[in-house]
């Protein structure tokens, strides 16, 4: 693909407006969200959503998440349901994408949805991205701005470290807050959790009032992050390290002796909040694997080990 000059912008009005006209012109603009960099597109432009793809060497077979400034938007997109309502009245604008089925004259690119009758949604909490949603106003496919399949940007200079010259702009929204990708739910038929993240199996179950199955290991895919191999370093990741090799880049939880600690209190939020930045700076030091503690699967650790394991994974 042509080199491009890849924009850095300040999160002001002058820099929105800015972001929002290279998005009508068909480019492509990272920005923050509370969850991790989104690669944003119009997802009504053919031409721009596979540009997306181009970007970041995705495979056409993996669907994206729109991203939308309202519930009203999103209603327009979706067959919105009961059960919906719920969820976005209880964890909406924040990290959770639903899966419902599209219109048929939502107008979104048949690029977007990877040929599937359904579409991946959310409404992001942070507050660039909301502003940069509404100067915009339309629908932002946007999954995490790096190359497919590497560790997901919580910063806007991971984004420029690696995607730099393959995209338009990064809009600088700081630090996310969250970390880790949204969780995913399905609400075509039985809800069904797709993609573990920020909110919670059980506290999404409580909302509804129902169990909430989980996605059989086997099933095709029906949501992003679902690639056995993603998240990944240049280093080869180990898990459940309870002692360290020499030479290893050590990635500890809890009261250990290591190079970076996701939570030397072991809080899972804030293990969550550090696990990509953390991979980040150790993969920097060039070791052949990056060695990580035990994390408690519960909470947001099964969000967290969603995505070690992924990380680890043969590619």
């Amino acid at each position: 693909m042509a080199e491009r000059v890849t924009e850095k912008l300040d999160n002001t009005e002058a820099g929105r407006a800015r972001a929002a006209a290279i998005w009508r012109d068909g480019g492509l603009v990272a920005f923050a969200t509370e969850t991790v960099y989104g690669l944003g597109a119009d997802a009504r432009n053919d031409r721009a959503v596979a540009s997306i793809y181009e970007a970041k060497g995705r495979p056409s077979f993996n669907p994206l998440i729109v991203h939308v400034a309202s519930v009203a938007a999103a209603q327009e997109l979706v067959e919105w349901s009961e059960q919906a309502q719920k969820l976005a009245d209880a964890f909406w604008p924040g990290p959770l994408t639903l899966v419902l089925p599209i219109k048929p004259d939502a107008g979104i690119s048949k690029l977007v949805t990877a040929g599937l009758s359904t579409l991946a949604i959310r409404m992001p909490a942070n507050p660039a991205a909301q502003a940069l949603l509404q100067a915009f106003d339309g629908p932002v496919a946007a999954p995490s701005a790096n190359t497919s399949g590497q560790i997901s940007p919580t910063r806007a200079q991971h984004v420029l470290d690696d995607l730099s010259g393959r995209i338009d702009a990064v809009l600088d929204g700081g630090a996310c807050s969250v970390g880790l990708e949204s969780t995913i739910l399905g609400l075509a038929d039985t809800p069904t959790l797709l993609r573990p993240g920020g909110i919670t199996r059980d506290a999404i179950s409580d909302r509804l009032g129902l169990p909430v199955a989980l996605r059989g290991e086997g099933d095709a895919i029906s949501a992003p992050g679902q690639i056995k191999s993603h998240y990944a370093p240049r280093a080869r990741v180990r898990l459940n390290a309870s002692t360290w090799q020499p030479g290893e880049a050590r990635l500890g939880f809890g009261p250990v002796d290591c190079d970076r600690n996701l939570s030397p209190s072991a809080d899972l939020t804030e293990a969550a909040a550090n696990l990509f930045e953390y991979l980040h700076q150790l993969d920097a030091l060039g070791a052949d694997t990056i060695a990580v503690s035990p994390i408690p699967d519960h909470g947001m650790g099964i969000a967290i080990n969603d995505r070690l394991g992924r990380a680890a994974a043969d590619r």
